[in-house]
């Protein structure tokens, strides 16, 4: 471990040693430079000097070669150089506790959080939402917490906001209007992030930070080392994630003003991820929890190319720096050159400006805050070389780490216990239930209906055919009347009928004889 006598970090030696106070860690630091200038060995010496004070580091590893630091170092001409020119007495190379995580669980415990954990803000920002439609987000949120349905996954937040729009009319005087269009928006959006894998990001168990605050049997901090290869393939996740890591720290650690170190450092690379295409409202929070996240003992470092990446507002809550080597070949280059120097305490020893170009790998700029809080003027120097070693892991040792580790079992089983997916779901068979019901009650009413319809008319059928029997009865009886009338009257008038039937033959007959006369004229 790189200490003075009075307790600080020996971080880097120039003209003179420079050591950073583990009392004023927790005003965060920088750590800035071009590719390839030797950010990584500074991260690393920081960190390794935290957890031999016994202080928790998470650090994300986007390149792979943090893994390095559950192995021992090995001798190089390099580490040899340093060890000389810079007069380190018993250097000695160590492995350091390390736990690995990994979003993908393929490198490490899996991570994952919640969908009400992460929350409506950083949500919005991941799904790429714009104000309206963030706005909404924020109601569905809000009546998922008042009606106590949790949100752990995506099935849970997408049958939500399916439960939301189905009862718009009635959140809208309590909550505000909730439009078709903004809903189908934030379905779309969560349709992607699942096409995109980002199933595997929300359930449980959640990741709990309470975890990363562990020592190993010499006191010396855990490292907890986050994979990111694969993660920063997707810079939005990748920087929303810590985003929602760095806002559990806060959340979750009580105030304890000034210390004497941090209770946890927490590096970020490629930090300037955090801010781009950042909403306003994101970056006041952002702004808010950098400040306030130092009283409660946590020491951010911030790894970036250029302190332009990170915003003035940020930058200004940034106590420590380490500025290694920037190249200016263009004029935004020599802008962001003259910006970074100039963020400096000037030392009247040597051109800020002139130097930073001049820097050889390994070499930085250094200013840190001295026992009141004050920058000390900025120092050329050479950091110190790492204990740990700088190789990229085996996989099966990180594998066998992984196993081993006594966080294994509590994140390798997935759960899915009750949620907002299963109470809206019983809500929505309970009422598709009750329209079934519903829908049979009506369909035996109408068969009821058809019934008596049926009935009804067999009814006046049997009464039109009782009528059209006794119609009939009655004519038949009338024809029976009339039959015997008939046959009385002809016995009655047969004899009369037969003396007219001859007095109309002769007649006729008379009749045809004058009519022939008449006609032939010759018997006239």
């Amino acid at each position: 471990m790189y200490m003075s006598e009075n307790g600080k970090i020996w971080l880097a030696t120039g003209d003179e040693r420079v050591y950073l106070d583990p009392a004023m860690a927790n005003r965060h630091g920088l750590i800035a430079g071009a590719t390839g200038t030797g950010k990584t060995v500074t991260l690393k010496v920081i960190a390794e000097s935290f957890s031999d004070l016994g202080v928790p580091v998470f650090m994300a590893d986007i390149k792979g070669d943090l893994t390095g630091m559950c192995k021992e170092g090995c001798e190089n001409k390099h580490i040899l150089r340093s060890i000389e020119t810079m007069g380190i007495e018993n250097f000695t190379y160590t492995s350091y506790p390390t736990r690995f995580f990994d979003v993908y669980a393929k490198n490490g415990h899996p991570v994952r959080t919640t969908i009400s954990e992460i929350g409506p803000e950083l949500l919005a920002r991941l799904l790429g939402l714009n104000e309206v439609q963030s706005g909404v987000l924020r109601i569905i949120f809000r009546i998922a917490d008042d009606k106590g349905m949790l949100l752990l996954d995506l099935k849970d937040l997408r049958l939500m906001v399916q439960y939301v729009g189905d009862n718009a009319n009635d959140f809208k005087l309590t909550y505000g209007n909730v439009s078709a269009q903004s809903l189908g928006a934030i379905q779309r959006a969560l349709l992607t992030l699942e096409d995109d894998g980002g199933d595997i990001f929300f359930g449980e168990p959640a990741l709990d930070i309470a975890d990363w605050f562990d020592w190993d049997e010499n006191g010396r901090g855990v490292m907890n080392i986050l994979e990111c290869q694969e993660l920063f393939q997707h810079p939005l996740l990748y920087s929303t994630f810590l985003l929602w890591m760095l806002s559990e720290l806060y959340e979750m650690l009580p105030e304890v003003g000034d210390i004497d170190k941090p209770k946890i450092a927490f590096f970020f690379d490629e930090a300037h991820l955090l801010f781009n295409d950042a909403p306003k409202a994101l970056l006041e929070k952002v702004e808010q929890v950098i400040r306030l996240i130092r009283s409660k003992g946590v020491s951010v470092w911030f790894i970036s190319q250029n302190p332009a990446d990170i915003p003035e507002s940020v930058l200004a809550q940034i106590g420590n720096r380490v500025q290694h080597a920037l190249r200016a070949y263009t004029p935004n280059e020599q802008k962001a050159l003259r910006y970074a120097a100039k963020s400096f305490r000037a030392n009247p020893n040597f051109d800020t400006e002139t130097v930073l170009q001049e820097l050889a790998v390994g070499e930085a700029l250094v200013s840190v805050l001295d026992e009141k809080g004050v920058p000390t003027a900025v120092e050329r120097a050479g950091i110190l070389p790492p204990r740990s070693s700088m190789n990229i892991a085996d996989a099966v040792d990180v594998q066998a780490r992984i196993l081993a580790s006594p966080l294994a079992e509590k994140y390798s089983m997935i759960i899915d216990r009750e949620s907002a997916y299963e109470l809206l779901m019983s809500k929505y068979q309970e009422q598709q239930a009750a329209e079934e019901e519903a829908q049979a009650q009506l369909e035996a009413e109408r068969a009821e209906l058809e019934k008596e319809k049926e009935k009804t008319a067999l009814d006046k059928e049997r009464e039109k055919l009782e009528k059209e029997k006794e119609k009939l009865a009655r004519e038949k009886e009338k024809l029976a009347n009339r039959k015997r009338s008939t046959s009385y009257g002809r016995r009655r008038t047969s004899a009369v009928s037969k003396t007219v039937s001859s007095a109309a033959n002769t007649v006729g007959r008379e009749l045809g004889k004058q009519l022939i006369r008449g006609i032939f004229g010759t018997l006239k």
